[in-house]
């Protein structure tokens, strides 16, 4: 009697087995479709996620390479093969890129930061405290910020100074900012629009000089040139030619100015017959006029 076999246990699990793949293939799908999402709302480009994985395993690899170095006691060593390593992958310096410079000559940035311009340097090498120390010694650089955008970039950005008057010196003028920081030399012609300072010790209290200034905006845009006479008071001269002596004494200085634009709006002073001020003696106030006696006048009230 023959026997018939049945297949219904084979059916069942291929059935299963069947279904365990289509539920794998959806599940991959899933993900795959969940990585993808994910990816594009990165805002990378896939040639720039894949400089960033590679930088991520070449900085594993360079760490590990230095670790295994220095416990064997050999950091220069050490130094060079990475450095080596980095180069072979295309991490050195070709490219020195400068934002922030207005009136700096871009030209003196690269020439502080890529020193040999010949032979590139491999990233490791890089040292960005070096590179920031030598900027700051620039006149113009008031301060910078130095980085790396791998692969191949040095990143400077700086801040510069700002022009602020003209110390008058015996052999030629400076660009001088408000701290005093000589910045570069300018001509006669270029200065003539500017705040002219001088005097000995004068660039060392320019911001005295400002605060002075503060006290009566109205007279700023008159005053021509600040003279620092004897390291301790200042003269004002106007651009009529007149000039304006002051106490000796910060406060003592302010209150004179005040008293003197007060002055000057209520009988019109400046551009005058009166050639010289004289208020180092308050609240007296000595006019010099060419050809005549001085004249004295009180400027009331203890200014």
């Amino acid at each position: 009697m023959a026997q018939i076999k049945r297949g219904g246990k084979g059916v069942r699990r291929t059935a299963k087995a069947n279904k365990r793949a289509t539920t794998a293939r959806r599940a991959k799908a899933k993900t795959s479709g969940f990585v993808d999402g994910a990816m594009a709302l990165l805002p990378f480009t896939e040639e720039q996620l894949h400089r960033i994985f590679l930088a991520i395993i070449l900085g594993g690899a360079v760490a590990l390479a230095w670790f295994v170095a220095s416990l064997a006691g050999f950091p220069a060593m050490a130094k060079a093969q990475v450095a080596e390593v980095a180069s072979d992958a295309g991490f050195e310096v070709r490219r020195v890129r400068i934002s922030g410079v207005n009136r700096m000559d871009d030209q003196t940035i690269y020439d502080t930061v890529w020193k040999e311009r010949n032979a590139a340097t491999p990233m490791p090498l890089v040292d960005l405290e070096d590179i920031r120390e030598r900027l700051l010694a620039l006149s113009w650089v008031k301060d910078a910020r130095v980085s790396i955008q791998l692969p191949q970039t040095i990143a400077i950005d700086v801040v510069e100074r700002e022009p602020h008057a003209v110390l008058k010196k015996p052999d030629r003028l400076v660009l001088i900012d408000q701290q005093g920081v000589e910045l570069e030399p300018i001509s006669k012609e270029a200065a003539s629009e500017e705040l002219m300072i001088s005097g000995p010790g004068a660039s060392r209290v320019v911001g005295g000089l400002d605060r002075l200034m503060a006290a009566a905006p109205a007279l700023q845009v008159q005053v021509k040139e600040a003279e620092w006479v004897g390291n301790r008071r200042w003269n004002l001269s106007f651009r009529t030619g007149q000039v304006l002596a002051l106490p000796q004494g910060e406060d003592e200085a302010a209150k004179a100015l005040v008293a003197f634009a007060r002055m000057d709006g209520q009988n019109r002073l400046i551009g005058g017959k009166v050639a010289t001020f004289d208020m180092r003696a308050p609240p007296r106030v000595y006019m010099r006029i060419p050809g005549r006696a001085d004249q004295v006048l009180n400027s009331g009230g203890g200014s």
